[in-house]
């Protein structure tokens, strides 16, 4: 697990729980990402819960991704197969650039421990914006792994070969336009 960030290299995560059956006292696969950024030296822009509904969680996310005091977003909750699952269909049409490889390592990662249940996961990740999204299972287990092995590390600036909070500048970057 990463341990800390350099000095003023810290980074601002909004953390946001889908749960129809959770409150901010019972959230603990929430709670396990805000106590991992915090020990890490992120700060936490702002963290919020809703239940599982398309809109809500897709202007949640559109809101912060229009906010400059965001950098990232997680997002815990809803990314399961049932009809209540709407996480990942709220939040991709937002991506402007998904990244896929992050739902295909933390399934790979997910197999160590749960076995073929994993295919059930859509945990996916992309940027939206200049904001990076992850979405992550409900599981407090799922939201373990995902930080300790996927996301804190991207956070980290002195991880190589490279991460995403050394691209972020880059992401910001307004992009010439394309001649037709």
């Amino acid at each position: 697990m990463t341990t800390g960030v350099a000095a003023g290299a810290s980074v601002a995560v909004a953390v946001l729980t889908v749960s129809d059956s959770r409150t901010l006292e019972t959230d603990t696969s929430g709670q396990t990402i805000v106590d991992r950024l915090t020990h890490a030296g992120h700060r936490i822009a702002d963290r919020k819960m809703c239940q599982d509904d398309f809109q809500t969680i897709r202007a949640t996310i559109a809101a912060w991704v229009a906010d400059p005091k965001v950098e990232f977003v997680i997002v815990t909750g809803g990314t399961g197969v049932t009809q209540r699952d709407v996480t990942p269909d709220a939040v991709r049409s937002l991506f402007t650039k998904p990244i896929p490889g992050f739902g295909e390592l933390f399934r790979w990662l997910s197999y160590a421990e749960i076995g073929t249940s994993t295919i059930q996961s859509r945990a996916d990740a992309g940027v939206c914006g200049d904001t990076i999204v992850f979405l992550l299972p409900g599981s407090t287990g799922a939201c373990r792994l995902g930080m300790e092995k996927i996301i804190l590390p991207q956070l980290d600036l002195n991880h190589r070969p490279c991460n995403l909070a050394e691209l972020l500048p880059r992401v910001k970057q307004e992009l010439p336009p394309h001649a037709d």
